[in-house]
């Protein structure tokens, strides 16, 4: 059985990318996903995707995890724990500080 590449994109990259298509064009899953994106805040994807590398350069977040803090966009602390909590990993207060700080600049 031939193994897939599989490549993580935020979801700015998801809409990006289905922004280009024709909707009469698309199939419905393509016409729901973008209804969902589109109603993200607007993040250049190139920068999320900064972002997320930034992110997972730290010995307590991976690329996946990443990109799930980026399209969430969590604000504070107690946000942010709720996915720190299910990944199981006690994550130090002044990490997080840095994760929300990228963050932000992230969407700024």
């Amino acid at each position: 059985m031939k193994k897939l590449n599989t490549t993580i994109i935020s979801i700015a990259q998801v809409k990006d990318i289905l922004s280009k298509l024709d909707l009469e064009d698309a199939d419905q899953i393509q016409k729901r996903t973008f209804d969902y994106v589109k109603n993200f805040p607007e993040c250049d994807y190139k920068t999320m995707d900064k972002a997320a590398k930034e992110l997972a350069s730290s010995d307590y977040v991976t690329l996946e995890q990443a990109y799930e803090i980026l399209n969430v966009n969590p604000k504070t602390i107690p946000e942010l724990r709720v996915f720190t909590s299910a990944w199981k990993k006690l994550i130090p207060t002044e990490e997080l500080d840095k994760i929300l700080s990228i963050t932000q600049n992230a969407y700024a």
